[in-house]
């Protein structure tokens, strides 16, 4: 049975003794994370080595910024995503889990404001991503894709999907592209139940009031599907001291 997590911590450096608390409590085999917002040379490796996690980290200075961290051995098999070598910035790391599991953690562009090139670059890399995943769909190694998408996938999955329907993370254009993604093949290990929450903001009291968005998503591909037994969200992460906007989503696969 392995273990599969993913987390946005909002700065390593900031949310460090969060990140490693969790990492005792949860336990996951691997862990991917975004918006570490470090280069790989300042990345905590003594830290996460301590807690018994092996470390593949994709950064860049102050901005974005992956790491996929494992218990067991791992190869990694690519430090971005396909489809334009112009594009530095730092969003997909994968590799391959002790030779039973593939595993893609992502970062997906925000996109806002929508009359931007940065809603420009989202779509085009959504395309990427969409373009990548079909070649990944139908292995039969078991394929995880994990990450921050930045895509609210519907209006169960919003507080209140009228006051995002101009928003990046939610026009028809995105999660058009999100569901052309799902229509491969691959399973949202959280989706379809609705109120599963995994970003609250730091203003106007959206913990509070429990006023998020799911945007944090798991999918596998049918032959990681066959094999998932349970998913979550690990929700009272994002109530402690000095906690990250998103809170971390996790599914246990039969491997």
């Amino acid at each position: 049975m392995l273990t599969v997590a993913s987390f946005n911590v909002n700065s390593i450096k900031a949310r460090l003794p969060r990140l490693l608390d969790w990492l005792e409590r949860r336990a996951p085999d691997v862990a991917v994370l975004q918006e570490t917002k470090c280069t790989a040379d300042s990345f905590p490796h003594l830290e996460i080595e301590a807690a018994g996690y092996r470390a593949a980290v994709v950064g860049q200075k102050t901005y974005n910024g992956v790491a996929l961290l494992s218990r067991l051995p791992f190869e990694v098999s690519t430090e971005a995503l396909p489809g334009d070598a112009a594009d530095t910035q730092a969003r997909y790391v994968e590799a391959v889990i002790d030779g039973r599991l593939r595993v893609g953690g992502l970062y997906l562009p925000n996109g806002n404001p929508l009359d931007s090139d940065k809603y420009t670059y989202k779509l085009a890399w959504m395309a990427r991503l969409t373009a990548h995943a079909q070649g990944l769909v139908g292995d039969p190694l078991p394929t995880l894709l994990g990450g921050d998408y930045n895509v609210i996938p519907g209006p169960e999955d919003v507080h209140d999907p009228a006051a995002w329907r101009d928003d990046a993370l939610f026009t028809l254009p995105t999660r058009k592209a999100f569901r052309g993604l799902l229509f491969q093949g691959w399973t949202d290990t959280l989706g379809g139940v609705g109120h599963r929450y995994t970003f609250w903001d730091y203003q106007r009291g959206a913990w509070s009031r429990d006023q998020g968005i799911r945007i944090d998503h798991l999918l596998l591909n049918p032959a990681a599907a066959d094999r998932l037994e349970e998913a979550g969200i690990d929700r009272d992460e994002r109530g402690r001291d000095k906690a990250s906007d998103h809170v971390p989503v996790w599914c246990r696969l039969a491997l």
